[in-house]
C-alpha cells in the first residue's frame, strides 16, 4: 500500500488520536449510510483500492467494510470538507451499512420530522 499523497496529508485536520470523520453516502439515493473514523493509512488505503477502510477506535486498528461481513462499499468519489476534519464518501453499499443490519445507521430515532 502507498502511503497518503503528502499534498493531501497537510490539508487534513486530525483529532488527538490522529483521526478525522468519514461520512459514507449512497450514491444512488444520496442516503448517509453511517459515520466512521479514518487514520491517514485508512484513507491511503480507500483511495488506492476504492474499498471503504476505517478505523476502529475500539480495535485499535483499520477495517476494511465487509471483509468479514460481505456488506461492501465501493468508493466511486471522496471529497475533502473545507475545514479538512472530514472526508465524504460516496459509495455504493451491497448489503447493510450499519452493524445492526439496517441499511443506514440513521434509521432508529428521528428527532425531528420534516414539515410539510
Amino acid at each position: 500500500m502507498s502511503a497518503l499523497d503528502p499534498a493531501i496529508a497537510s490539508r487534513l485536520k486530525r483529532n488527538a488520536e490522529g483521526l478525522f470523520s468519514a461520512v459514507a453516502q449512497e450514491r444512488s439515493t444520496g442516503q448517509v449510510l453511517m459515520v466512521a473514523w479514518m487514520d491517514d493509512d485508512a484513507l491511503a488505503r480507500t483511495l488506492e483500492t476504492r474499498e471503504a477502510t476505517y478505523f476502529s477506535r475500539s480495535r485499535g486498528e483499520q477495517w476494511v467494510k465487509g471483509l468479514t461481513s460481505g456488506h461492501t462499499q465501493y468508493v466511486h468519489s471522496v471529497r475533502l470538507d473545507c475545514d479538512g476534519d472530514t472526508v465524504l464518501l460516496e459509495v455504493d453499499q451491497t448489503g447493510a451499512a450499519c452493524h445492526t443490519g439496517a441499511h443506514t445507521c440513521f434509521d432508529a430515532d428521528q428527532l425531528l420530522a420534516a414539515e410539510d
